[in-house]
Parts: structure tokens; sequence; C-alpha cells
């Protein structure tokens, strides 16, 4: 069986190479060796994912390792130290361990971190931290270090899904394309480890839609104008109106009927007049359909996006919310009807299955437009109507989970980028005490690390604020000066005026003129906008400028 100790000394070495041919290769070498059921708790540790939602904060560890290292803790710990794993491998460096310290194995170490998940009420906080201790006092320092990385969600190493994948192809014989949609239907990479080792030498069974397992959301790029966006599609492309709501997966089938969000979280149980609607609204006994959530006043007006993330993943008292937050769901996509699946279809039939299947519940306004000026005009209304913005797309394209395709276009009002709070600056004078100056970094699509792209202190109101900082300084990891570095767990909307090459960031990308125009809870810190994307939009910047910039 293998062990812990072997996974961390993969993970040094991926964390070392910087070859995604070599990064695929180590990774395929490991999952190759193991046993059946030690790939999915394999998988989990190298992504970082092992605490299922179970994440422990940098301030709650520390202490517990303090107490572990005792006398032999340097004073120095965080000097140089790249990261939270780095600083507590160097913690415990000097602590003498038992050289016959037996290896944890992968099995033991993922069932140690979901128990620490599984405290919950009176007295947890105690129960956690004894079961910190218990496991960290097992543990060498650079297993550790990738146990504290786990837990914090920020591993770092390389490997990321994309390398996952690769190394997943590499034992399934090269075929990539059969394994990338394996993943885009099973939605799980370890569900596709499993599939791959287990269909070693032989090539993969088909992968299908199931009902009660979200598939991971269609993405889509940012177009400058509908002009532009149509014109990517020769024309050929339908214009919906872009609500500014929460994006939900509806699985119905006969009386059973779920809701997913876009993180695949089920939101059943928070919004019951929405399953209820569906429930006496919907033409069809089964699908699998995909609409937004908006929040509503007392007249049908839509309310800002802060207003409905009041009903999500709430599970007490739902029924005032439910008075408070009046929602509506409207829909814009059909992924199944009865046993048939949707996705390969071009968007055009899937648009003519849902209008079949919807019944009495609405979409979202579309149009397909004859001319350009049509589609333009309809996205000028959708802007006066208060809207973000439309959504175009084109007529053949295919639904491609998890994948951010051409085949649809985001056109909004202003220029936005989803980017991840990664570390703040203590405030001075009239922000003194709050954590207000925010460090925003973009994701690396070949590496899966977090690159800084610029700071802003707009944007927020005086409570936000405070609430921000009361979460920052729940997710610290360590300080440096006036800078608190923070897991990478908080999702901002940031608009900006325009970005610049950057000889400071290693992104090699800066955002000039940014604030933080909402806060994206519906969103995690693998859905945020990548470097690449940066790029291709300081590419095109440049070139509206006739080259300057």
């Amino acid at each position: 069986m293998a062990t812990f100790r072997e996974l961390a000394g993969l993970c040094e070495r991926l964390s070392q190479t910087r070859s995604r041919r070599e990064l695929a290769r180590q990774v395929a070498d490991f999952l190759g060796g193991l046993e059946p059921e030690e790939v999915r708790p394999a998988v989990r540790l190298l992504l970082g994912q092992a605490g299922h939602g179970g994440a422990v904060s940098g301030q709650t560890l520390w202490p517990v390792l303090l107490r572990i290292a005792g006398a032999a803790a340097p004073p120095d710990v965080w000097a140089g130290a790249v990261d939270f794993g780095e600083a507590v491998e160097r913690l415990l460096a000097g602590r003498a361990t038992p050289p016959e310290l037996p290896a944890l194995g992968l099995l033991e170490v993922e069932e140690r971190v979901r128990a620490l998940a599984a405290a919950r009420g009176a007295g947890s906080r105690a129960e956690k931290k004894r079961l910190l201790a218990d496991l960290f006092e097992r543990l060498t320092p650079l297993e550790a270090k990738y146990v504290a990385k786990n837990l914090i969600r920020e591993m770092r190493t390389g490997a990321a899904e994309g390398i996952l994948l690769d190394a997943l192809a590499l034992i399934a014989g090269g075929d990539r394309a059969a394994v990338a949609r394996a993943h885009m239907l099973e939605g799980d990479l370890t569900a596709v480890a499993t599939l791959v080792l287990a269909h070693r030498g032989g090539p993969l069974p088909a992968s299908t839609l199931a009902y009660f397992r979200p598939l991971r959301p269609m993405l889509a790029h940012t177009a400058e104008s509908v002009t532009a966006a149509l014109g990517t599609f020769g024309g050929r492309a339908g214009v919906e109106w872009k609500l500014d709501g929460a994006r939900v997966q509806v699985h119905r089938r006969g009386d059973e009927c779920r809701l997913y969000s876009r993180r695949l979280q089920d939101l059943t149980a928070s919004l019951p007049d929405v399953v209820a609607e569906l429930g006496h609204g919907l033409a069809a006994p089964a699908a699998i359909l995909e609409g937004e959530v908006i929040a509503v006043d007392g007249a049908g007006r839509a309310l800002p996006f802060q207003e409905l993330m009041r009903r999500f993943r709430r599970i007490r008292d739902v029924g005032r919310i439910e008075r408070e937050v009046p929602v509506r769901l409207y829909l814009f996509d059909a992924l199944q009807a009865g046993d048939e699946p949707l996705i390969d279809r071009p968007y055009a039939e899937r648009w003519a299955a849902l209008e079949r299947l919807r019944g009495a519940l609405p979409a979202v306004a579309r149009l397909v437009p004859a001319a350009t000026a049509e589609g333009e005009a309809f996205s000028a209304a959708a802007l006066a109507d208060g809207f973000e913005g439309v959504m175009v797309k084109g007529l053949d394209a295919p639904y491609t989970p998890g994948v951010r395709g051409r085949g649809w276009l985001k056109v909004k009002r202003a220029t936005t980028v989803d980017l991840v709070i990664i570390a703040a600056d203590r405030g001075y004078g009239r922000r003194h005490g709050w954590l207000s100056n925010y460090h925003l970094a973009a994701r690396d699509e070949r590496t899966g690390r977090l690159e800084p792209v610029g700071k802003t202190f707009k944007g927020l109101t005086d409570a936000e604020f405070r609430a921000m900082t009361e979460r920052l300084s729940a997710l610290a990891i360590r300080e440096e000066g006036p800078t608190v570095h923070v897991e990478p767990r908080i999702v901002v909307e940031v608009l900006f005026g325009d970005l610049q090459r950057s000889p400071t960031y290693p992104a090699g990308v800066a955002l000039r003129f940014a604030r933080i125009a909402r806060v994206r809870d519906d969103k995690a810190p693998a859905d945020a906008d990548t470097v690449q994307h940066l790029h291709a939009l300081l590419a095109r910047q440049q070139a509206g400028a006739g080259g300057k910039g």
C-alpha cells in the first residue's frame, strides 16, 4: 500500500519541476502503482481537496504546530518561506522525530482530514485542535508541509487539474480526448482517475449524463461588443440577456427535484420555492436544465446580486428569508430530456428542446438577430433595464461542461474579471483596524497557480470593509509587515480601467484603476479568470490603441 510519505515526496519533486510533460509523467507513474482503493484519496490529496469542504484555517492550525515544535521552534520561521506549507516544514524541522516513525497510508491521512470536517457544534474547536495535534505528531516535517497545504487548500505543486488529466491520458494510452470527455460528463476527477486505472490497457467506456450527478457548467469568454461577438459566429448566434444572478442546474426526475450551484453544491434546501415552482411548472417529468436565479422585489424587479446571496446555502430559518428575499428562476439551456442527452446537440436544438420542456416557467429574453443592429439594440435594452449585458451563443455550438470554449461570448456593461484575494494590507487613518487594500490574483491555466495582478482598496462600503476584514482575518496564514497573507478562498468581481505590462508581477500583466464590483460567493478560486485571459484582453486593448501602451 502507498504511504502519504511517498506522496509528499512526489509533491516536493513536482514543485521543483517546470516541464508540463514531466509533471504529467511523474503523476502517471505514481497513480499507476496504486491499489484501486487508493486512487480517490491520492487524487484528492494531490489536488488539495482531501477535506471535502472542511478546510482548517491557518489561524487554527498554527498554535497547534507551535506547541508541537516547542523549544525547537526557530524564531525566524517565516523569513524566506514562500508559503504557509514551507513555514510549517521549517517550524517542525528542528523537532526530534523518532527514526522509526511509521508512515501513514493515503487512506488513513484522508480519513483523519475528513474527521476534522466532521467536528461541528459545541466543543468542535477543541476537538479539531486535538485531532490536528494527534495527526501532526505522527508526521515528518515534509509530510506536515503537504498535509498543511491540503488543509488550507493551497498546494502550489504545479500539478493542477490539467496536469492530472494529462497524466491520466498517459495511463489511458495517450487518448486525451477520451479522458477529457469522461471528465466533462463525470464532473469529478477522482471518478475519472478510478475509471482510467480500472480500464488500463483498454478503451474507456463511454461516460453518460446521470440525474442528480451535476455537471460542471460551460463557461464563456469575453467579447468587447455584440458586433464583435456576432462576427465570431458569422452572424449565426442567439443573444440572451445576462441576468445579475446565480447560475443553477436543475435535475428533475419524477417527484424528485434538486438544484445545484455552479460549484456543484446542493442548493435544494435553500430554495424550496424554486423547487416547488419546478415541480408544478415543468412540462417534462424528467429533465436536466440550466437557469439563473435572481432576487426580486415585491413588483418583480431584479434586486442586486448581494441580496440573492442571503438565500444561498441557507438551511436555517429558510421560511423567513424566503419571504424577505423572493427569487425567480429564468431558464436558458437544456442538457437532457428524459433519457436523451442533449449536450452534443447544437445550441439552436437545445433551445428548441428547452421551449418544449419548460412549460409555464420563464426563459431568459432571447433574440436571434437578422442583422448586427438588431443585436446591438437588444443589448442596449438589456443594459437600460439594469441587467449585466448579454450572452452571445453560436447556434451550432455544443455544450462543453467545465470548458471555457468559444461557443459562448459574454458582453458586459464594463470590462470585469473575477479574481482571488490572496492578501490584504492593514488600513490606516479612517480605515484603521480594517484589512482594506486587497491583493488580487488570476489563475495561471498552465500551472494552476494564483498569480498577483494588482491591488485595490476601492469599491466596498464601510459595512462591507468590516465584513471582509472579519472574513479575511479568519483566513490569515502569515503576516509580513502590514500585509496579511490569506488562504485564497474569496473571489471578487473587479472593474478596471485598463491593463498594462508589468515587470514586477511574474504574470507580466497588471490592472490599472481597479475596484471591486461585488463579492462572488457563488464562485470558487478555480473559477477565477486566468492570466492568459488577461493577456488576451491586453492584446486587444493595444490593438485598439494602434499598438500603443
